[in-house]
């Protein structure tokens, strides 16, 4: 496994981030896998991988090198960047650090990807950073930037959730959640990043970050010993826009708000998925939870560290009825 030997004013600095330029690299990996993990990203693919098979069957190098960077176990470091993690930054100034890396650098780290030889053209070329800064400028121009907004209050959500449960967990409840069955804190200042066998790293004076991105996705980075970064999906996924249908009379018995959280519990959902899902704030989805489980429509159950709300009977009932959201 890899893992991470974590000093102690490197773990009590660490913060979350949320960067445009890491949600466009999900997005480029989703377009180049050419396959969704749910329905919502299923759509949003639906909706741009034929424009993206064009731009790239009109640059066949730039399909050659977003496949070569992406690699088979591991991506090429130009293409993955690690956020400086001072304040966000806009897409336009992070995309600038892909660009800005050394040309002669970019095959040698395509060879670590691909984990053998770099194709003739790739190994030729001398623009490799700027033909991908150019490519990831596509992708956030023409399937990110349209619904970056929502992306971004479904991202920060997240942030504001694992926040809370860092604070009522620590370190070990916080990160053994972050990307289940990868990562976990092993104790002893060691962080499991991953399950594959990497040598271990000393982060002991660096800055360490934690970026979600809405993609079912992740990876790991760092700039020398200086800044060291955790990428995880969040836990909203990116679903369809509309969410479930609110029935009107739903709506109007219990508000929209709080009936929204009570749509979306047909199946077990923990209060930082539903933060990222509705949208709304931490301290609004705990209210509404407590009125709902007051009133005995949702009930709620442990698995492991994570605390779950689900329908009650009632509350199927209650949801489901003529008009609900079945039927919407």
């Amino acid at each position: 496994m890899g893992w991470w030997q974590i000093g102690t004013d490197s773990l009590a600095g660490s913060r979350f981030v949320v960067s445009p330029l890491t949600e466009t690299i999900a997005a480029l990996k989703i377009l180049h896998a050419a396959s969704g993990s749910h329905p919502g990203e299923q759509a949003w693919l639906a909706r741009h991988l034929p424009a993206y098979r064009a731009r790239l069957a009109a640059e066949p190098l730039d399909g050659l090198l977003v496949g070569a960077a992406i690699g088979r176990t591991w991506n090429a470091d130009f293409l993955t960047p690690t956020p400086l993690g001072e304040g966000e930054q806009s897409f336009e100034e992070e995309v600038e650090a892909v660009r800005a890396a050394d040309p002669a650098a970019a095959v040698p780290q395509l060879a670590v990807a691909l984990g053998g030889p770099v194709p003739e053209p790739l190994r030729s070329a001398r623009d490799l950073p700027e033909r991908m800064a150019g490519v990831l400028t596509w992708v956030w121009r023409e399937t990110v930037l349209p619904d970056w907004a929502r992306r971004r209050r479904i991202l920060e959500a997240d942030v504001v959730a694992r926040t809370a449960q860092l604070v009522r967990g620590g370190w070990a409840a916080a990160l053994d959640e972050l990307c289940p069955g990868k990562m976990r804190w092993l104790g002893d200042g060691r962080l499991q990043v991953n399950s594959r066998n990497y040598p271990p790293r000393s982060v002991d004076g660096g800055r360490l970050l934690f970026v979600p991105v809405t993609a079912n996705t992740g990876w790991v980075s760092w700039e020398g010993t200086e800044r060291y970064a955790v990428v995880y999906a969040c836990a909203g996924v990116l679903a369809d826009s509309a969410g479930p249908v609110v029935p009107q009379a739903l709506g109007a018995l219990l508000g929209t708000a709080r009936a929204g959280v009570l749509v979306r519990l047909e199946t077990p959902k923990s209060t930082s998925q539903l933060v990222a899902l509705t949208g709304q704030g931490l301290g609004s989805v705990g209210r509404h939870l407590k009125v709902l489980l007051d009133a005995g429509l949702v009930r709620r159950g442990r698995a492991g560290r994570s605390v779950l709300y689900e329908w009650t009977d009632a509350g199927a009932v209650l949801v489901t009825a003529p008009g609900g959201v079945r039927e919407g």
